[in-house]
């Protein structure tokens, strides 16, 4: 398997990029290089290698080089060991600098795939979960989540914090299901195995591998769970929406706003709003710091209120 068949969970592919081209955020310190953490990440990385690959700013500046926004420690052992590329992900989200606060791990799909590349590779599934600290049962679950699922699902939920128990409730439905499912997931920021439980229970029998078992009448009832279906379906339809006209919108706020701004900039037409309506003065000024935060600074010093 190439780094093209692995899903990112930023950009589809791994780059290979030298490590003299990888600017770390934080400096590895020779005490650094003695703690525990930091023996542990060498050892692992002697033993199987580097699994979970470096992750980058996807811009490069104009000399080729890339901020690294995580593994800084494994990079500082592959150069001590003379090694010269490295696989890395490229995040895509401009707020380069709040990486580490919003994403702690591979993503579960990612995770999956870069577990089957090192087995390919003739790494043990032993030696995997020594290096990731984990149990080896944990591994071969993990080698086996994606059985039944179908392309396009994972594609779907390649790059989200899915629980890995999700699967299987997906697994049980037809790949038409699995899809209409993940779509709903997606819409509702909901990943969780709860809520893929109930997708399964309000899937219809012809949507799944095996019939239904009889539902013990307790809690929510089919019919609650095809309600709740319906009602994400309607908010994923007005998301859409939303989305489409959303740079439109914004265009035509920040054009009101500029205009709202001229007119707060006079002081014979902020003179005539603070005399005679005050409370239509208040709502401009506050439009206008919404939108044009620098604009509204210097409005204040414009308005005769102040």
């Amino acid at each position: 398997m190439t780094s093209k068949h692995i899903a990112s969970a930023f950009e589809s592919d791994l780059l290979v990029l030298p490590i003299a081209s990888l600017l770390p955020l934080k400096q590895v310190t020779e005490v650094t290089k003695k703690s525990e953490k930091y023996l542990a990440i060498a050892a692992s990385i002697g033993e199987v290698g580097v699994i979970e690959p470096l992750v980058v700013f996807r811009k490069p500046d104009r000399r080729g080089r890339y901020l690294l926004l995580d593994g800084s420690l494994r990079r500082e052992i592959l150069a001590e060991r003379g090694g010269v590329e490295a696989e890395c992900l490229l995040a895509t989200d401009d707020e380069a600098f709040s990486y580490n606060k919003r994403v702690n791990r591979l993503a579960i799909v990612q995770e999956h795939f870069l577990i089957l590349r090192a087995i390919e590779r003739g790494v043990s599934e032993q030696k995997i979960a020594r290096a990731l600290n984990v149990d080896v049962d944990q591994i071969k679950r993990r080698r086996r989540m994606l059985k039944g699922i179908c392309p396009k699902a994972v594609h779907l939920l390649r790059d989200k914090s899915v629980n890995p128990a999700t699967f299987d409730s997906l697994r049980k439905m037809k790949a038409a299901r699995q899809i209409e499912a993940c779509g709903l997931m997606v819409a509702a920021w909901n990943y969780s195995s709860s809520y893929g439980k109930a997708l399964l229970a309000a899937t219809k029998d012809e949507d799944r591998v095996k019939p239904a078992k009889p539902l013990c009448s307790a809690g929510v009832t089919l019919a609650d769970l095809s309600l709740m279906e319906r009602e994400l379906k309607h908010v994923q339809q007005n998301l859409k929406e939303i989305e489409a006209s959303y740079g439109r919108d914004m265009v035509d706020l920040v054009i009101v706003a500029r205009y709202v701004s001229c007119l707060l900039g006079s002081r014979t037409v902020a003179r005539y709003l603070e005399d005679n309506h005050p409370e239509i003065g208040r709502e401009f000024r506050v439009i206008v710091s919404e939108v044009l935060p620098q604009t509204a600074i210097a409005n204040e010093r414009l308005d005769p209120v102040a």
